[in-house]
């Protein structure tokens, strides 16, 4: 099969129009579909459906696109080996995370990977979804529990505990709540039910439900529930890693703790000799230990 035959296609599957995927490659109009024509009659299939608002694909185009796109990870990562440089760190490295870890304890430090590696660059994905890592959705994933897919290279981080917290402003105004039944006389800040969140927070959200807050505010992510708690709205349930950055946070009803959070950080067993993913790694692995150490100092863990 022809390669420069399945590149224009692939390109005009993934753009859905001649004109457009003529520009990417910088191919007339009439060259493009001069060469879909061509693909069409050597597969004796029709691959895709012409209109007026442009193309798409048939069953049997469906099935090419796959294949191509296949083809085209595993050739986005064939090149990403051959950029990486044994003498430094440089190109792009694309990194999932959770929105919350991402937000308030991975970005906050990313300054200092990029004084070490100024050519880095990071595209830094927050979303509860889980990305296709053998897919090349990312290079590297850092979530809230041991990633299955397979043919993964994964290293435990550290354990997260989901507790709750309070600022100083609102223990001021409102005074200490001792058990956890007092919850009835405050304002409860967190994540809503319906949304992702890792399972021990939902379990000490229910428990809380029971008790019956005066009042609730919910967010769709820690950020959100941090900002709430920041304002002195109430007492909001939050991952502890967010408290070194805010020394204004105090913990309150320690006693209900949930259990701890496993985070992980994977990334494809094909990009094991990657200078750009080992000089994220390695950088990650040092703020932790630096993180953790912090924490000890502040008498948090």
């Amino acid at each position: 099969m022809d390669w420069d035959k399945l590149r224009i296609f692939h390109a005009v599957a993934d753009a859905g129009s001649l004109t457009h995927a003529g520009d990417r490659l910088n191919l007339s109009q009439s060259a493009v579909s001069r060469q879909i024509r061509g693909l069409e009659e050597s597969l004796n299939a029709t691959l895709f459906h012409r209109h007026a608002r442009g193309l798409i694909l048939t069953e049997q185009g469906e099935l090419l696109f796959d294949a191509t796109r296949t083809m085209s990870k595993r050739l986005e990562t064939a090149s990403a080996r051959i950029r990486d440089s044994e003498e430094g760190v440089f190109g792009e490295l694309r990194v999932t995370t959770t929105t919350g870890f991402g937000t308030l304890w991975l970005a906050p430090r990313l300054a200092k990977l990029y004084e070490q590696y100024p050519n880095l660059k990071i595209d830094l994905m927050l979303e509860e979804r889980v990305l296709d890592l053998p897919m090349r959705e990312a290079d590297v994933a850092i979530r809230m529990k041991e990633p299955s897919q397979a043919d993964l290279i994964r290293k435990r981080l550290m354990t997260v505990q989901m507790r709750l917290y309070a600022s100083r402003g609102y223990i001021d105004k409102t005074g200490w709540p001792e058990t956890i039944e007092e919850i009835s006389d405050h304002r409860l800040i967190c994540q809503s039910l319906r949304s992702a969140q890792v399972g021990s927070a939902s379990v000490l959200v229910q428990k809380l439900m029971t008790h019956n807050p005066k009042s609730l505010l919910t967010v769709n992510n820690y950020f959100g529930v941090l900002q709430g708690v920041l304002q002195d709205l109430g007492i909001g349930v939050l991952p502890d890693y967010v408290t070194e950055d805010f020394p204004d946070l105090v913990q309150v009803l320690p006693n209900e703790d949930t259990n701890g959070v496993p985070v992980y950080l994977a990334y494809p067993e094909e990009l094991r000799h990657s200078q750009r993913v080992s000089a994220f790694r390695d950088f990650v692995q040092d703020e932790i230990i630096t993180h953790r150490k912090h924490m000890k100092e502040l008498g948090k863990i």
